[in-house]
């Protein structure tokens, strides 16, 4: 303790200047009111300043989840669409009680967020790991989403994960359809470029363009109808001369995808329990 206060006493003179320049600057802005203004106003713009640097930080930190809600939106957006499309074209047409559950698939509660674990998209079969499995309500052959397009179809599950077998893989074929048309084909991965498919078995006397935007078909329970795909790049003639074989620029780049949304079909039981008693 007497080595501190010897300490203090040999730079005491230090203390006392910092003191008494404090208590003149407190009297400057205290008693002069234009020093006193220009204090106000650089402090207040100081503390603007850091105000908005902390803003910008806590912008940035809601970052994943404001991102998870534009996707659901996204998605909600893109169903909601084909249904209202479906109701122009058929106003006078009662829906049926299948019509009517599907308009409600992409309920909330229907659609679960999830994150991508790995990916890959230069091998011949490339699937995702996803951070939601069984424990989360994940089940095999349902559907996954990203905010543009399909991303694949679940084919394993874990407690906590999930695989998921993605469209760039040359056992994924997904049934999809011209926009505004009812000309369907199978959307399959041919390798090559990860940004780019095939659409086989489209007739030929199909009216198809390049431009033209394909859609998920809604002939399965896995996805529902309407879902953007891509859009037509190439026209070609098949192998066989006797339907039409399309390149379709996906709309998905699934290389850079870091969220997904799983697509819990509710009646996809009652579906499966009726294709099994044909």
């Amino acid at each position: 303790m007497g080595e501190f206060f010897d300490r203090l006493s040999a730079h005491i003179h230090w203390v006392v200047f910092l003191l008494l320049e404090a208590l003149s600057g407190f009297m400057v802005f205290q008693f002069n009111s234009y020093q006193g203004s220009v204090w106000l106003t650089q402090a207040n713009t100081a503390v603007a300043t850091i105000m908005e640097w902390e803003a910008g930080v806590l912008r940035y930190l809601r970052l994943p989840v404001e991102n998870d809600l534009l996707m659901r939106e996204n998605i909600t957006l893109q169903y909601n669409l084909e249904v209202m499309r479906r109701e122009l074209a058929q106003l006078r047409h009662d829906s049926t009680y299948t019509e009517q559950v599907h308009s409600k698939v992409f309920s909330g509660e229907d659609l679960l967020p999830a994150r991508v674990v790995t990916n890959s998209v230069r091998q011949k079969d490339n699937f995702l790991v996803i951070d939601a499995g069984s424990h989360d309500g994940v089940e095999p052959e349902m559907g996954v989403l990203s905010g543009t397009g399909v991303v694949g179809i679940v084919c394993k599950t874990t407690p906590r994960h999930a695989l998921v077998m993605s469209v760039l893989n040359s056992h994924s074929s997904i049934s999809c359809r011209i926009r505004g048309t009812d000309y369907f084909g199978y959307m399959k991965w041919n390798g090559g470029n990860p940004l780019q498919v095939s659409m086989d078995d489209v007739p030929r006397h199909a009216r198809v363009k390049v431009g033209d935007v394909v859609e998920t078909s809604g002939f399965s329970n896995v996805f529902p109808p309407g879902i953007f795909l891509g859009k037509v790049a190439q026209v070609h003639d098949s192998r066989d001369g006797l339907a039409y074989a399309l390149e379709i620029q996906l709309s998905t780049d699934l290389s850079c995808v870091e969220t997904v949304c799983v697509i819990r079909n509710k009646i996809k039981e009652e579906l499966d329990s009726l294709y099994s008693k044909r």
